[in-house]
């Protein structure tokens, strides 16, 4: 049997995903998005984080600037990923305004490179995109690997965010990818079999 070629399954996937996406009106977006919001604030990860690992959405993902303005008046700590130039990693730069956000990497609002980078926060949690979930919690992301390589070194929780038609039962995946903790989308948050310490007295 000839083994699979990841790269060329995933950008089916991907394809899939996104004409998914694009097909919705913008009024059933944003349903979902609010749906999605609603659930990832009223989490037990959110409500006892200090600090909030956040990304800045683009048209097609899952709207975020709902969540990041809602944890910036409850007070948490907010950081938002910077590409580093010349590199497949990424810093998490603090912010205290979707204001400070301008578009960088691949046009994706980003913080100021002089904004104060997230060294091993205390009590993080990590909103993580993904144009697809399995129910192990492996992502599909956009090939470029950036959340993989944070990921594998981030002590604190993960929750993978994306639409329920866009979760898998399984999804293949390779030696480098990495799974998130939670898989939330707009009809349900699943537990993955990703553990931390004393997550069994929640």
């Amino acid at each position: 049997m000839p083994m699979m070629d990841l790269r060329i399954y995933k950008k089916e996937l991907r394809d899939k995903a996104k004409a998914r996406r694009r097909a919705l009106t913008p009024e059933q977006k944003a349903a979902l998005d609010a749906a999605i919001a609603k659930r990832l604030l009223s989490t037990w990860q959110y409500r006892e984080c200090q600090t909030l690992l956040i990304y800045a959405s683009t048209a097609i993902e899952v709207d975020t600037f709902a969540v990041i303005n809602q944890a910036l008046a409850d007070g948490k700590r907010v950081a938002l990923p910077r590409c580093v130039p010349g590199t497949r990693n990424m810093n998490f730069h603090y912010i205290t305004s979707t204001d400070e956000l301008s578009p960088g990497s691949f046009s994706v609002l980003e913080p100021s490179p002089d904004a104060p980078i997230a060294v091993r926060p205390r009590r993080a949690l990590m909103v993580v995109p993904a144009l697809g979930l399995d129910w192990s919690g492996y992502r599909l992301g956009y090939g470029g690997g950036y959340y993989d390589r944070y990921i594998a070194e981030f002590s604190g929780r993960t929750i993978g965010i994306c639409y329920s038609a866009d979760c898998l039962r399984r999804l293949h995946h390779g030696r480098f990818d990495r799974t998130v903790d939670v898989i939330l989308t707009e009809k349900y948050i699943r537990r993955t079999m990703t553990k931390h310490i004393g997550d069994d007295k929640k």
